[in-house]
Formats: C-alpha cells, structure tokens, sequence
C-alpha cells in the first residue's frame, strides 16, 4: 500500500519538472530570436547604406573593404580656418575627463579600383562636444597611418555644433608618395545637416553601436 501511495507523487514530480524545463527553454529560446532580430536589423542598416553610398562603402563582416570597381572618388571639401600643421602621430584623440561620446572612427583608404593604399596618412582635427577648437594645442588633432588593408582606426569624441555648422569631423588623407585629400565627414539624422552649406550627403558616416560604443565608418576613394 506505501509503494502504490508513492508511484504516484513520483510521476507528479516528474510531471513538475519536465514543465519547468519546458519552460526555461521557450525563455531561453525567445532571448536568443531577439538577439537575432536585432543583429540582423543592424546588419540590414549597415548593408542599404553601402548600397546607397558606394564611395563610402563599410568594412565587410569579414573585415575586407567594401568596394567596387570603379568606385567614385571621395569629394574634396574646405579646409576651414582651423587646421593647424604639425599633430602628432596618435590613434587615441580621448583624454582623461574630456566630455562627449565616445566614437572608433575607423575605415579604409582605397584607389578608384579598390586597391588598398597602405601607409597613406589620415589626420583629423575637430571641436570638442561643445563645439570649440583647440587652437593653442593638439587636443582632438592628430593622425594615423593605415594599414597593409588600407585600414586606420582613431579613437575620438562626437563632435559638437557652432553656429553656422552642423556636426563634422575635418580630414586629410595623404596616400604615400600620392596628393593630399581635404575632406569633411558627417553623421546621419543630425537636424542641421539641411541647413550646413557644405554639408554632402556622400560624406555621412555609417554608424553603429550605442552610447557605450558608437562607432562611424567611411572609406575614402583617392584618384579618379
């Protein structure tokens, strides 16, 4: 009579516990399709940018330039009043206590025909998050060199506005051996892109990340 008693509680438990796995695994499950749907909703973004902007095509998901052949050549824009010649060689523009956004502002520099040109020379100067140049230093000044990929990587801060401009980073690429390119790049949805004279659309940055770890990628396209 004792055994009889105890066979059912038995299948009871086992009934309790095959429902509560049953249940940690449609929860696991569930976490790993929104994990899902978000890398791929990131990975979709980053893909419709480099088919609208070719000349700023983003690194592949296997790390190779995004490219084709002929590709446009990267526009030229205005130096404007603050460059200043002589920033050291430095791929990390964010000192201790600075405000802003942190932002990996990475990239390839190509020839018209994909080629990677390594060890081209890619400076960049910048306001700070309130939208002021160091005019007496080298704060938010500085270059790197790209690699045999044609890659570089500089460590800065979003940029802020001042009256008459929208966001922007200044750039000069330098290929070895090869004619300086002044340029500009921009970052999408800010409001007073429209309002910014200089402003270009085939210059904006593709974005990705968050607030943690936003990063902006562009290739320059040098030579026709």
């Amino acid at each position: 009579m004792p055994t009889r008693s105890f066979l059912p509680a038995l299948a009871l438990g086992l009934a309790l516990v095959v429902a509560a796995c049953g249940a940690s695994s449609s929860a696991t499950s569930s976490s790993s399709r929104a994990a899902s749907a978000i890398v791929s909703a990131a990975a979709t973004s980053t893909t419709s940018s480099a088919a609208e902007s070719p000349a700023a095509s983003p690194a592949s998901s296997t790390g190779a330039v995004a490219c084709t052949s002929p590709a446009t050549p990267t526009m030229a824009e205005t130096e404007g009043p603050y460059y200043k010649a002589g920033a050291p060689e430095n791929a990390d523009l964010v000192q201790a206590g600075m405000a802003g956004t942190p932002l990996a502002l990475t990239g390839y520099v190509v020839s018209a025909d994909c080629t990677p040109l390594a060890n081209a020379r890619v400076e960049i100067w910048q306001a700070d998050s309130a939208g002021n140049y160091d005019n007496s230093g080298y704060t938010l000044r500085g270059y790197v060199l790209t690699d045999a990929a044609g890659r570089f990587s500089i460590r800065t801060i979003v940029p802020g506005e001042y009256p008459g401009r929208t966001e922007h980073i200044h750039v000069k690429i330098t290929p070895d051996g090869g004619s300086t390119l002044t340029t500009q790049v921009y970052f999408p949805g800010t409001t007073a892109n429209d309002a910014d004279g200089i402003y270009d659309p085939s210059l904006l940055l593709t974005m990705s990340g968050g607030a943690s770890d936003l990063a902006g990628t562009y290739t320059f396209v040098i030579g026709g």
